[in-house]
């Protein structure tokens, strides 16, 4: 008989939640493309309704801060790209800092199900965000309140639980040596949890998160959020799902990631 899988890591942004960095980005390149940019704007091929969710999915989701500065700029064909990182990523992090702090982002319901499902398996979970405000978000997620609106109940779940307490490692927003499709920061969050590598499956949304998994000999389950189940399915994950809910959370005891049954 199978083993069971024995961890679960999870990206944040767009897996757990739904974020503000994809507007943060946008609108922070906007603002500098009306602004200090204005003379350059025009030896670009940026346009606001270039900046579709399309591109932030397949150019810049799941890259640490400058390198998904960088991409976007090189992708706009910006002069002097590189040295316009550091301007861009700052801006992009003040307006990211005052939405978050606005309350301007969504736990996703079927995540935070998946969630308490995993851990009540009896699975050990990490966060494996490349974002530095990963744990921002989590913290302000109760997952107490939101078992008891949803008629959970599971033993783990004890007054004042927020999501960032519910995981057995958090290991989000850490400077590593490299950025995904690197398997660094998965690996380390498999050492974290005392888990080899191949016993684990990693929950991401971005092709750059599944090849990481997938380059760390992890299992790989693509959430597709934004129409991009080819990407996804085009990156080797294992399993590509719309939604959560879909997953077979008894076949995970078997070492299987599955749809449920229809």
């Amino acid at each position: 008989m199978a083993k069971s899988f024995e961890g679960a890591i999870f990206d944040v942004d767009g897996v757990l939640v739904d974020s503000p960095h994809e507007r943060a980005w946008k609108d922070s390149l906007r603002e500098l493309m009306e602004t200090e940019w204005a003379d350059i704007r025009d030896r670009t091929t940026w346009s606001d309704d270039r900046f579709t969710p399309q591109v932030y999915q397949q150019v810049m989701s799941g890259k640490p801060r400058a390198a998904g500065a960088l991409a976007a700029l090189e992708y706009f064909e910006v002069p002097d790209a590189k040295a316009r990182v550091e301007l861009y990523g700052a801006h992009k992090q003040d307006m990211v800092i005052k939405l978050i702090e606005a309350g301007e982002f969504e736990a996703y319901p079927d995540a935070l199900r998946f969630v308490l499902a995993v851990k009540a398996a009896g699975i050990p979970t990490a966060a494996a965000s490349s974002s530095k405000n990963a744990g921002l978000f989590l913290r302000q997620i109760r997952l107490d309140t939101f078992a008891a609106q949803n008629g959970l109940s599971h033993d783990f779940v004890t007054p004042g639980l927020s999501l960032l307490d519910s995981f057995d490692a958090d290991i989000s927003g850490r400077d590593f040596a490299h950025g995904k499709p690197h398997p660094e920061i998965f690996l380390t969050g498999a050492a974290e949890l005392g888990v080899a590598p191949e016993d684990c499956f990693v929950v991401e949304d971005a092709a750059s998160g599944i090849e990481a998994a997938k380059a760390g000999r992890m299992s790989a389950l693509g959430v597709a959020r934004a129409d991009d189940e080819a990407l996804l399915a085009a990156a080797r994950a294992d399993l590509v799902v719309t939604s959560l809910d879909e997953i077979d959370v008894a076949a995970l005891g078997r070492h299987v990631l599955a749809g449920r049954a229809s």
